[in-house]
């Protein structure tokens, strides 16, 4: 096996005999944009982003490093701390040569420069050994700032689409509660705020928009929805909803109306309310006594999952938005190990994830609306909670593998999983893909 020096030294010979190789790429013209490298299938193409020229250059080339290794969709080329990428690159006077960069595993090169308005790209496509897109980002937001770090993770993701065909995810969010508080945070865990406090507040959910947020505190009137604006930080109570339990809110797609969990004291049902109007809500389940909580949508927003004890322990349960056509979705099993809950619908409507008891600890379980086949995504520690990312791959869940409750991350096709939060956390819910920062 060639060690890495010696690949160095090779690569270095290359550069001083074969000088024709080096091109000096015009990275300054505005040209179509081509979607999707050409790479052998089941791989995961690599990817090096050369230095970044320009204040803040280097927070700039970090954060896209990152968030192409947070998508799971291609290799970055030169972060496993040798210095290997970085030491070809100075060698080359800042010149592309494509050779040497096939050689080293890489089949795109990201080069982006801060300008006075924002950020320019361009990205070589080395097998074709020429550049496949250049495109100018204006980022208006102060530098260094969280809405500047959320418009660099939106040039990132729409580089990733050049690469992968497939815009990435990093410009999204996870609100979560923690404490006393709700939190925000962006989908690499930086630039995370409070967004309300005060109080007990759970089961918080994005409006589409993501100008919205709606969760469950505990008021004088009992347990209300309430509905957080996050450009204006007002909050309101969810219309006309009675006194008593309210809880687990979940948006429709369209962003209209509310689905929540309401009851007295003898069980709980899902009603349906006018997100900003005032009309009487309209009950959706009848579950006689039982507890029917945790609605997510599908996404024509036509279909609900949730969770029910009607058969004896908590199962998932499907039904349309009219009430009509409820049906067991998880296999039933006898005894007191049975227990699932707390579904969430993936955006393309393929996958429900859920909290499943297993061997006296809850495990994230996803379940083919399909054929009904069901995958264990967890075992290490105890999973709960789960929200789909909108790119219907990753898993954002409370976990305690690490000691103690915080949010990890999950890559569901190939189980790879990151730590996103420190401090404590819990009831996660992620955003879909935002364009701008709240």
């Amino acid at each position: 096996m060639i060690s890495w020096n010696s690949r160095v030294r090779f690569l270095f010979l290359l550069l001083a005999v074969a000088p024709l190789a080096l091109h000096a790429q015009d990275t300054t013209q505005q040209r179509g944009v081509r979607i999707g490298l050409t790479y052998q299938a089941g791989t995961r193409p690599g990817v090096y982003v050369v230095p970044v020229r320009g204040d803040f250059g280097d927070s700039v080339r970090a954060m896209l490093q990152r968030d192409f290794d947070f998508s799971d969709r291609v290799e970055v080329v030169g972060r496993d701390g040798s210095g290997v990428a970085d030491t070809v690159f100075a060698a080359s006077a800042g010149k592309i040569n494509y050779t040497i960069w096939k050689s080293l595993g890489a089949a795109a090169i990201v080069q982006a420069t801060v300008t006075a308005s924002g950020l320019h790209v361009a990205l070589h496509d080395v097998a074709a050994g020429s550049v496949m897109s250049v495109q100018d980002f204006p980022i208006a937001q102060l530098r260094g700032s969280g809405e500047w770090r959320f418009a660099v993770h939106g040039v990132a993701d729409e580089v990733l689409r050049w690469i992968s065909g497939t815009r990435g995810i990093a410009q999204s969010r996870v609100v979560y509660a923690r404490g006393s508080a709700l939190h925000v945070a962006d989908s690499d865990g930086g630039n995370d705020r409070t967004i309300a406090s005060g109080g007990r507040m759970m089961s918080p959910a994005w409006h589409p928009s993501g100008r919205y947020v709606a969760y469950s505190t505990l008021g004088d009137r009992g347990w209300q929805i309430v509905v957080r604006d996050l450009q204006s930080g007002t909050s309101r109570a969810l219309g006309a909803t009675p006194r008593g339990l309210n809880m687990t809110p979940a948006w429709s797609p369209d962003g209209n109306s509310i689905v929540y969990a309401h009851g007295e004291e003898n069980g709980t049902d899902l009603y349906v309310a006018d997100a900003f109007g005032s009309g009487a809500p309209r009950r959706v389940t009848v579950g006689r006594g039982t507890d029917n909580v945790s609605p997510t949508f599908r996404g024509d927003g036509q279909r609900l999952a949730f969770t029910s004890g009607r058969a004896g322990h908590p199962e998932i349960y499907t039904v349309d938005l009219d009430g009509s056509n409820a049906e067991l979705l998880t296999p039933y099993n006898f005894g007191d190990e049975s227990y699932r809950s707390n579904p969430d619908w993936s955006p393309d409507g393929r996958l429900i994830a859920y909290q499943s008891r297993i061997g006296g600890r809850f495990q994230v379980l996803a379940l083919s609306v399909r054929d009904r086949s069901v995958r264990q995504l967890t075992n290490e520690g105890e999973n709960e909670d789960p929200s789909w990312a909108p790119d219907n791959r990753h898993l954002v869940f409370a976990s305690s593998r690490s000691g103690a409750r915080e949010l990890w991350v999950l890559d569901v096709e190939t189980g790879r999983a990151r730590q996103l939060t420190h401090g404590g956390a819990r009831l996660p819910a992620w955003s879909r893909v935002l364009d701008h920062a709240p």
